[in-house]
């Protein structure tokens, strides 16, 4: 998890041992699965409704996965830790990206600021990562479960993040990003309220 050599938010590149199995939604939540469960349409970007779903805080997504695991009386679903989305979006590998280190084939995988157009786009048009998961890079970036802290160099075992803090995780890189942005170890993160038409989420369901 992290880079040796990439920005200081992303050091130091450690190990990190995920001992819980789980399902993670191969595409990026719908407009339509949203307007499903919370009967709104808060996107900028409209037109279809297997576009990503974005403009949601991640107050708003917590709202969500809780409308959505009382209507499926369980708590299964929530947003992935972000060793978890990590670990997803490299899918076996430790170089850049999740098919190597060369930039000039994000666009096989990834929207990002080259070939978007400068919007988002219907999810899982573009080529997956070798576990079949859409748009880990680029698109739009997604929300995780954990508040922002620095990284430790010791190996950790299903970290999920502080207790506290100020602001809350997001991952991926999204449709106005350069390629750097999109790596699998990038990270940003802001307030939990904050909402933006790059920002959105995918969901994690816990194997009972």
């Amino acid at each position: 998890m992290g880079s040796a050599d990439g920005y200081n938010h992303e050091l130091p590149a450690h190990l990190v041992r995920i001992s819980q199995p789980f399902y993670l939604g191969t595409c990026e939540v719908t407009q339509a699965q949203w307007q499903e469960v919370m009967e709104n349409a808060p996107s900028h970007f409209m037109g279809d409704p297997n576009l990503p779903v974005e403009n949601v805080s991640w107050d708003d997504v917590q709202e969500f996965i809780h409308r959505l695991n009382e209507r499926e009386n369980h708590t299964e679903y929530r947003l992935p830790t972000e060793a978890e989305w990590e670990y997803a979006a490299r899918a076996g590998s430790t170089m850049a990206y999740s098919f190597g280190d060369d930039s000039v084939r994000l666009g096989e995988y990834a929207w990002y600021a080259e070939n978007s157009g400068g919007r988002s786009h219907v999810v899982g048009q573009l080529e997956p990562n070798a576990w079949g998961l859409y748009d880990m890079h680029g698109n739009i970036w997604e929300w995780v479960q954990d508040w922002y802290a620095e990284y430790l160099s010791e190996m950790l075992t299903d970290p999920y993040g502080p207790a506290s803090g100020s602001f809350r995780v997001f991952r991926g890189g999204s449709w106005n990003n350069r390629a750097r942005y999109c790596r699998s170890s990038f990270r940003e993160g802001d307030v939990p309220d904050h909402r933006g038409n790059d920002l959105g989420f995918r969901l994690l369901k816990t194997v009972p």
